[in-house]
């Protein structure tokens, strides 16, 4: 049996574009993904937490998702994120998604509800029973305030309940015991969602990356992971430090004003405005947009990196 997960690559979490009036902006979406396929993205990972979801009704939910899978037409697979409260909310939300062109679904851990990792079990093997498609974990403690421990996460893959992982919780130690404990178990996909030390997760046995900056190069994080995947590891730094650099474009935002998620988010929009991808960076409401000078100074840190 192979143990090559079925999916691996670059797997960016897309933006979801607003007109300045505040609607769904449907054609800057579609250039986004071209943005992304043209890059060299293995696949896409829309109604994630880069794409505000949270804060996108079900309608527009559903428009996001439909046409991403319409602009994708088959060409790379879809990662589709379906986080709700509850499970039976999640159950839901799978259905919908897996019906809506979903190749994976990734959820997180309930959250508002208290529970304990007993429930957080059940919960992802009620998930999977429910949905013909395969489902990764979402481990983002900053957002659910639940850190999925590897020796949870690797019970439930072994078992055939989780067919990967995407994490965004920072948490290094945890990422590399959870490598080791699934190492020789066929097709799990470990996915990293960090930016900035993508090289150094690779080196720890990632199958993949979900960096959100990849919205503004993913050809840059598609070279990160062909230098990685051959063992050009100096390349592989290199375009790293060059990455970790035009990072600091969500150090710009001024925080008296706008709000750490507004900040990164609207970064990342503001960037893709700036390279002509989208025509606004305008934000789900009540987040607040970036402004001119944010934008310029935005501008300034991509000429740095190359890309203006």
């Amino acid at each position: 049996m192979s143990t090559t997960p079925a999916f691996t690559g670059v797997i960016p979490p897309v933006v979801t574009p607003r007109t300045s009036a505040g609607a769904l902006d449907l054609p800057g979406l579609e250039a986004v993904v071209e943005h992304l396929v043209g890059g060299g993205m293995h696949g896409l990972f829309p109604l994630g937490s880069s794409g505000e979801t949270p804060y996108l009704t079900d309608a527009e939910r559903t428009q996001v998702l439909a046409c991403v899978s319409s602009a994708t037409a088959g060409r790379v697979p879809l990662l589709v994120g379906a986080n709700e409260q509850t499970t039976a909310r999640v159950i839901e939300e799978a259905r919908k998604v897996a019906a809506g062109g979903a190749d994976a679904v990734v959820i997180t851990t309930p959250y508002y509800a208290i529970f304990d990792a007993a429930e957080v079990k059940r919960h992802f093997r009620a998930v999977a029973a429910a949905v013909d498609l395969p489902v990764f974990a979402y481990d983002i403690p900053v957002r659910t305030h639940f850190k999925l421990a590897p020796e949870l996460l690797a019970e439930l893959a072994h078992e055939g309940t989780l067919a990967g992982v995407k994490d965004s919780s920072g948490n290094d130690i945890a990422f590399r015991q959870l490598r080791l404990l699934t190492r020789e178990l066929p097709g799990f996909a470990m996915f990293s969602g960090h930016e900035v030390i993508c090289d150094a997760a690779m080196l720890s046995g990632a199958d993949g990356l979900v960096p959100g900056l990849a919205n503004v190069d993913p050809a840059g994080y598609r070279r990160l992971y062909d230098a990685a995947v051959s063992g050009n590891w100096e390349t592989a730094v290199k375009e790293q430090d060059r990455l970790a650099e035009l990072f600091r474009i969500v150090e710009v935002p001024d925080a008296s004003r706008v709000s750490p998620g507004a900040g990164g988010l609207g970064a990342f929009k503001t960037a893709l405005v700036q390279l002509g991808v989208i025509g606004a960076n305008t934000m789900s409401q009540p987040m607040e947009s970036l402004n001119a000078a944010e934008a310029a100074r935005i501008g300034e840190i991509l000429s740095t990196a190359g890309l203006l």
